[in-house]
């Protein structure tokens, strides 16, 4: 399996080009059932996303934010599947701040086993193979892992800000405070940059998977509210409440 991390590296560039060959043009938004923003950059990105995952591993099915989504009674059946979010944090995209994400993971067993992160208006690029997590920019590639700090930063959503994020904060006593959008969050944790990633608002599945196996590989826990792994073989698509914690 490791070796699908450096093409599966190479399919989310392809899809940032896509998307950055889109963002400094007018940005044309509609709306999903759910209300939520979907673009043709999004749109873009998936399509090239599932011809090339497609052509890769026609074994392994794809579940995407921006495909039809496949019935439980079908994907309970499914050991190993690609998840794919093709453009993470639209809102931020949609204000053009930089903070938006590719991102894409195997989960095996319900783990994210491999996972990437690319931030194309960064040029920046996260990847992991579930031992070891490195980021990826023209200088070259470098691991990556956590680290503590005497005074923790927590990072938290510039787009989902929430009442239970305060009150988990006001418990970790000094601290510092981050903001930033998309899957970023957990690649901050990687890096050594921030020590909390508490969430505790809704995402989905394919928001979390490919920064999961990041984070984890990196050295980070993540865990939900009663202390037991976040995983990914379910029926529910939206992610319980977790915490992400060197």
């Amino acid at each position: 399996m490791k070796a699908l991390l450096d093409p599966i590296v190479e399919i989310a560039l392809a899809a940032g080009d896509a998307i950055m060959t889109r963002y400094h043009s007018n940005i044309e938004i509609t709306e999903k059932d759910d209300t939520s923003p979907v673009t043709a950059a999004d749109l873009a990105a998936n399509a090239i996303i599932l011809e090339r995952l497609q052509a890769l591993t026609p074994e392994i099915p794809i579940l995407s934010e921006e495909s039809e989504h496949t019935a439980w009674q079908q994907r309970q059946n499914w050991q190993r599947f690609w998840l794919v979010d093709p453009l993470d944090g639209t809102k931020e995209f949609i204000r053009q701040n930089g903070e938006f994400t590719v991102n894409i993971a195997l989960i095996d067993n319900g783990e994210p086993v491999l996972g990437v992160v690319h931030a194309p208006a960064l040029e920046k690029t996260w990847l992991a193979d579930g031992e070891t997590a490195w980021l990826q920019t023209s200088s070259g590639r470098d691991s990556v892992k956590v680290r503590t700090a005497s005074i923790p930063t927590v990072v938290g959503s510039r787009s989902h800000p929430s009442p239970e994020l305060a009150t988990y904060v006001a418990k970790l006593g000094e601290h510092k405070m981050a903001e930033v959008g998309s899957s970023l969050k957990f690649c901050l944790v990687a890096e050594g940059r921030a020590q909390y990633y508490p969430r505790l608002g809704p995402t989905m599945m394919w928001d979390t998977g490919a920064g999961h196996c990041v984070a984890q590989s990196a050295g980070a826990n993540i865990m939900q509210l009663d202390g037991s792994p976040l995983r990914y073989h379910r029926e529910e698509l939206r992610n319980p409440s977790f915490i992400v914690s060197v």
